[in-house]
């Protein structure tokens, strides 16, 4: 029976035999990657919590899964003609590895802002079967650019809104639930699933609403790009207005109609949508390399980023976490560091109106700083016809509790001191 004719007799765009063919048409092609108890989480959340690590996937990320299960069903004349896409970028490796598999020939368009590791590893992995075209600011830009080409003939492989693509995708968690019943793991109680387009949380649910449909099901979404919630509120997919693009693998400003329709589904088991800061990301992104020795990229600590904050979970539970992908640039991590702070309130930014004499700094870190409290940054422009002179400061606290004190204590102190707020466009300069 065709994918559509399936569709028809269950009433849905993607079922769990969708799921379970996509399984067995990846057999021995992308890996079978571990599920593994997070004991820092699990003291955390007094919960079982495990990992989905799609992180040590091929390409570093689930992608391949669907991109791979749609170029296979293609017939010679599709691949002879080949293959087009739009990504962020894991996307795009994951059909570097089909084309690269399969011997067909694509063509993938990138935003500009995709970072450097992603764009080595699509040249890596897809070889001389893959081109790159960067020609866009966000992911909805460059796929735009590739449904033009593909009215040429060649195939279009949508990242997310497609029923081959999203098949593939759920085979993450029937993978990881069928690894937890050999390890004697009870099924989970609740599902956490990263999201960005929903490709991947609807091959879940759609594989869940019929083998396991008592499994709470939450999708997390970075808060600057919640479009899968907005669809799902509004009952079609939404064009956001504007997105943040930090979390880059998941920052999608309209969530697809087949992956909408296919998790809203009969509603049962219906899904919770959560929208979580993304410096709360960042923050998980150093505990899980700090503590758990895991390299996850943004999109990657999405779903463990809830965790103790914006998802409660019952003490005892057994919680399942997809960390969907590991492809961070290093060279991130400073951004990542200096985000983390801000949101945990121990990073503020300050204008300084200095007195133009002798002394005026000293003054300022004798009486205004803690003995705690560091000096991050210090911009400074001295104007010899003036009394005064502009410095922008950044002070880093041991202790977010810190800052009333230090408030206090600049409001007592000579120079005139504005702080920056988190909303002002100077800020969201600094950053």
């Amino acid at each position: 029976m065709s994918t559509d004719a399936q569709a028809e007799a269950h009433g849905l765009l993607v079922t769990a035999d969708d799921v379970e063919a996509a399984a067995e048409r990846l057999a021995g092609v992308v890996t079978a990657t571990p599920v593994e108890r997070s004991a820092r989480l699990s003291e955390v959340t007094g919960a079982d919590v495990w990992l989905k690590r799609e992180d040590l996937q091929v390409v570093r990320s689930y992608k391949a899964r669907g991109a791979y299960n749609l170029i296979a069903q293609l017939d010679d004349a599709a691949r002879a003609a080949g293959v087009v896409t739009a990504s962020a970028g894991n996307h795009a490796q994951g059909v570097a590895f089909a084309c690269a598999a399969l011997g067909v020939r694509g063509r993938v368009h990138l935003p500009r802002t995709t970072p450097h590791q992603k764009r080595d590893r699509i040249a890596s992995i897809g070889g001389d079967a893959i081109e790159m075209i960067l020609d866009g600011e966000t992911y909805d830009d460059v796929s735009a650019a590739a449904t033009r080409e593909a009215l040429d003939g060649a195939t279009l492989v949508p990242a997310f809104d497609d029923p081959r693509t999203i098949a593939g995708q759920g085979t993450v968690v029937q993978e990881a639930f069928d690894q937890l019943q050999r390890l004697g793991e009870p099924v989970p109680d609740v599902l956490v699933v990263p999201v960005g387009g929903g490709g991947l949380l609807a091959g879940s649910m759609a594989w869940l609403r019929e083998r396991h449909p008592g499994v709470r099901v939450v999708g997390v979404e970075p808060a600057g790009a919640t479009s899968m919630a907005a669809a799902l509120a509004a009952g079609e997919p939404v064009t956001l207005p504007e997105i943040d693009t930090f979390v880059d693998g998941a920052a999608v400003r309209r969530a697809g109609r087949h992956t909408l329709d296919t998790v809203r589904g009969d509603g049962s088991p219906s899904v919770q949508m959560l929208g979580v800061p993304e410096g709360q990301v960042c923050s998980e992104m150093l505990a899980l390399y700090q503590s758990d020795g895991i390299i996850a990229e943004p999109a990657g600590a999405l779903a463990t980023s809830v965790l103790g904050s914006l998802l409660t979970v019952a003490p005892g539970s057994r919680v399942l976490c997809i960390l969907s992908g590991g492809n961070n640039d290093v060279s991130r991590y400073a951004d990542v560091v200096e985000r983390s702070l801000v949101h945990e309130g121990r990073k503020h930014y300050f204008l300084v109106e200095f007195a133009q004499e002798p002394g005026a700094l000293r003054r300022f870190l004798d009486e205004v700083l803690g003995p705690d409290d560091d000096i991050a940054l210090f911009e400074y422009v001295k104007h010899s016809n003036r009394e005064t002179g502009p410095a922008l400061v950044g002070i880093e606290l041991a202790r977010a509790d810190d800052l009333p004190a230090l408030l206090e204590r600049m409001e007592a102190a000579p120079p005139r001191i504005e702080r920056i707020e988190s909303d002002s466009p100077l800020f969201r300069f600094i950053l």
